[in-house]
């Protein structure tokens, strides 16, 4: 299981993930960042010091932000 961005992330694109990030998993798309499911270590730095409260676990993702698992997945898929 991997933490997840979802919504408020979009358009937003603080970063501050991105610099606590232990193992550098999380990387910029074109409006919003994504955490890479693969190297995920699940530690929750990052859900930690995000301004906008975009990132949950994948297992805690609110039921209207749920389109954004696949979506996060899908953009390391496509790479």
């Amino acid at each position: 299981m991997a933490f997840v961005i979802t919504s408020p992330c979009k358009n937003e694109k603080s970063g501050e993930c991105v610099e606590v990030c232990p193992v550098d998993c999380i990387e910029e798309g074109k409006d919003m960042f994504y955490i890479d499911p693969d190297i995920c270590i699940d530690c929750g730095a990052c859900e930690a010091v995000c301004p906008v409260e975009a990132i949950y676990m994948e297992d805690e993702v609110p039921e209207e932000e749920n389109e954004y698992i696949a979506l996060n997945r899908q953009f390391y898929e496509d790479r």
